[in-house]
């Protein structure tokens, strides 16, 4: 017991002071003397008291920092709804939180279906890394959904929309995200219309293992409405889509970290994506994802991932989607820094998946 060991320690007198706050109590901190040393004075225990005090705060610190966080990821993981359930194609999308709480942000995936049956695809990244981001993810998540759902209208037109309600009636800082119409085939290919407001491409990959970035539609970040002023867009693209191809769109923590340059980390997102359509066989886009983590393990920075694959030539419905799984981060290593949002890289079109990895 305490009292057992003072009396063993040969303690003759002892200051005790509480660790707390006005709110919480932490403990107690204890300091005794023994043999000759005389008995603590009263500045002695003023000084012991204010520290007791001072660790009491920063424990109490501690305490609401962990629970803001908690708060964050589970706002994150609430706004990440279950994928739609789409005739014709399989999706798949991975939530990978950061290991280290200082990186939870404002990372975010969304499919839904619009007013004119045409399904919508988003990925998105808000700056900033903590509770704030997280709830100005969700302010800028709905506000697209709420002017994308029933305006048929160009992706361009959606985010000048978008810029502009970002801008007048919310405080939060910029986002870059992707925003896509998967449009079905009617007789004839499967297309993609979208626009990039400063977000990595989407990624294109073939099942015979071809990859190419999606360069196309590139503009500013939204909550630059002074870009726009300048003269800086949203140019529209189109891209068609082959049969049994994957569209993969992430967040810049699956390719960028503290020591892997972003170009290195969009090669080896190309070369893994390459060899793993290769060999998938029948396998379902979500080993797909679940592959492709494993060998990209994110190294810190939280990653939303989400991915679209299309049925062969002339097949019906690939079946039904469902929400996806859990994810786990059993890799997540060192927390990585965040380049600038929306600096946009050039990247080589096409990869061979018999090449060796970027880094190895």
């Amino acid at each position: 017991t305490h009292r057992a060991l003072f009396e063993q320690l040969g303690g003759h007198t002892a200051a005790v002071v509480p660790l707390r706050t006005r709110q919480r109590s932490y403990g107690i901190l204890t300091v005794a003397r023994a043999g000759n040393a005389p008995a603590h004075t009263e500045a002695e225990v003023a000084l012991l008291a204010d520290i007791g005090r001072r660790v009491g705060l920063v424990m109490d610190n501690a305490r609401l920092y962990h629970e803001q966080q908690n708060v964050a990821e589970t706002m994150q993981r609430q706004l990440l709804t279950p994928l739609p359930q789409v005739d014709h194609v399989r999706m798949a999308a991975r939530y990978w939180p950061a290991e280290s709480a200082m990186e939870i942000g404002g990372d975010w995936y969304d499919a839904f279906l619009l007013a004119d049956g045409v399904m919508a695809l988003v990925i998105g990244d808000v700056v900033g890394h903590d509770l704030q981001a997280a709830a100005h993810m969700a302010e800028v998540r709905n506000m697209l959904r709420a002017l994308a759902w029933d305006h048929q209208e160009p992706p361009s037109v959606i985010m000048h929309r978008l810029d502009e309600a970002v801008t007048h009636t919310s405080d939060a800082p910029m986002a870059t995200l992707v925003f896509a119409r998967v449009e079905g085939p009617e007789g004839g290919p499967w297309r993609l219309h979208w626009v990039n407001a400063g977000h990595p491409p989407p990624l294109l990959i073939t099942s015979d293992g071809e990859t190419r970035y999606l360069e196309g539609g590139h503009g500013p970040l939204i909550g630059m409405s002074e870009a726009l002023r300048l003269g800086l867009d949203w140019p529209d693209a189109r891209e068609e889509l082959p049969p049994e191809s994957i569209l993969l769109l992430y967040t810049d923590g699956l390719v960028e970290s503290r020591d892997r340059p972003i170009d290195l980390g969009m090669a080896k997102l190309r070369h893994h994506a390459g060899v793993l359509a290769r060999r998938l066989g029948e396998r379902t886009v979500d080993d797909f994802c679940d592959e492709l983590l494993a060998r990209i393990a994110p190294r810190g920075d939280d990653v939303a991932l989400l991915a679209l694959r299309l049925p062969a030539a002339g097949v019906g419905a690939a079946g039904d989607t469902a929400p996806p799984p859990p994810a786990q981060s059993p890799h997540s290593e060192a927390a990585p820094d965040r380049a600038a949002p929306g600096s946009r890289r050039e990247h080589p079109e096409v990869t061979d998946p018999t090449h060796d990895d970027p880094e190895e």
